[in-house]
C-alpha cells in the first residue's frame, strides 16, 4: 500500500515522541493532522496532556485501538517501538522524515502491518489533500 492510502485508512494515530516545543516537527506534524481530522493519542513519558488529548507512557498503555503507530523517536528506538505497534494491534507503521531502520520494517513487515519510513505523515497529507472531516 502506498504511504497515501495509509494515511487516508487511518482515523486514530498515536504519536509515539509528540513534542511539548510548538517549534519542533515532533509537535507541528500531529497538530497539522489533528487539524484535518485525525485523532491524535500522545505517547510521551513524562507530559500528561498534548494537543488537548491525554498523553499514555507507551503504546501498551492506550486502551483503544490505533490504526496507525507514527514515530518521531531515533531509528535506535524504532524496533521495540514496531514490537509495541506489533503488540497492540496498530495496522501500520510510521517512521517520521530522517527515520529508518532494516529492523523495524522486518518486525512490522513480518507481523503484517503496512510500513513506511523517511517520509513526513503532514506532507503526504497536504500533497494527496487528505483530510477526514
Amino acid at each position: 500500500m502506498k504511504p497515501e492510502e495509509i494515511l487516508a485508512n487511518a482515523r486514530t494515530i498515536a504519536v509515539v515522541g509528540l513534542s511539548r516545543d510548538p517549534g519542533k516537527a515532533a509537535h507541528g506534524v500531529p497538530a497539522s493532522l489533528q487539524a484535518h481530522g485525525f485523532r491524535i493519542i500522545p505517547v510521551h513519558p513524562s507530559a500528561t496532556e498534548l494537543l488537548g488529548e491525554k498523553v499514555y507512557r507507551s503504546l501498551e498503555d492506550i486502551p483503544e485501538p490505533v490504526d496507525l503507530v507514527d514515530v518521531f523517536r531515533p531509528a535506535e528506538e524504532a524496533p521495540d517501538i514496531a514490537r509495541s505497534a506489533v503488540a497492540i494491534g496498530a495496522k501500520a507503521l510510521w517512521l517520521q522524515q530522517g527515520i529508518e531502520s532494516t529492523d523495524a520494517r522486518r518486525i512490522a513487515s513480518e507481523a503484517g502491518l503496512e510500513y513506511v519510513e523517511d517520509r513526513c505523515t503532514a506532507v503526504v497529507r497536504a500533497v494527496a489533500g487528505i483530510s477526514v472531516r
